[in-house]
């Protein structure tokens, strides 16, 4: 065997290896497993963020004289199951009566009472809003409390819908529908205009 066939079978054999190493099967694989890999984990993660798991939600006792009354009663059972992008909530055992409340997907929570006692700060001068046929009163959250709670004033029984900041007008106006729907207005009872 000549030197140049010696070399020639040698080039040879180098390139039937390196075709062997470099099949186009083999490359396609190399690269598909981690791109499916990635985006497995990126579509498992946009998933977990849209379905989070909420757990229910825990509310103390408040005071609420009127909360077994039929108008409460009626209220509760014409809440709707959302207000604005919250969604309805399980109330941890054992709940108050005539309440409920809503999450967002990042566990925030609107929380509606019915049957409360007048708001003390609720008086003749205060300053009310009418959404949607209702007229609410706000008391803004003290010192490091995001939310406000708004009274339903004029509905014979005091309802309180306490709503974090920030959201907007939804909430409050899916919460006005509801009570506008469940109750009859009733003439305002203010507190005296307290003197100087």
């Amino acid at each position: 065997m000549s030197e140049s066939d010696a070399v020639t079978e040698s080039d040879a054999a180098t390139e039937s290896d390196a075709a062997s190493r470099r099949s186009p099967g083999l490359i396609a694989a190399a690269v598909a497993l981690p791109v499916a890999l990635v985006v497995g984990v990126l579509v498992a993660a946009f998933m977990a963020g849209r379905n989070p798991t909420l757990e229910p939600v825990a509310l103390g006792a408040v005071p609420a004289p009127a909360s077994g009354s039929p108008e409460c009663t009626a209220l509760t059972g014409a809440l709707p199951e959302k207000l604005g992008d919250f969604t309805r909530a399980e109330l941890v055992d054992p709940a108050p009566e005539a309440a409920a409340a809503w999450q967002s997907a990042d566990a925030s929570e609107i929380v509606l009472r019915c049957g409360l006692d007048r708001p003390t700060e609720f008086n003749a001068a205060s300053a009310l809003q009418v959404v949607n046929g209702v007229q609410w009163f706000e008391v803004p959250g003290g010192d490091g409390v995001d939310a406000s709670t708004w009274f339903a004033v004029d509905r014979g029984v005091y309802v309180a819908a306490t709503i974090p900041h920030g959201l907007g007008p939804s909430p409050l106006q899916d919460a006005s529908d509801a009570v506008a729907a469940a109750l009859q207005p009733k003439p305002l009872d203010p507190a005296p205009v307290p003197n100087p």
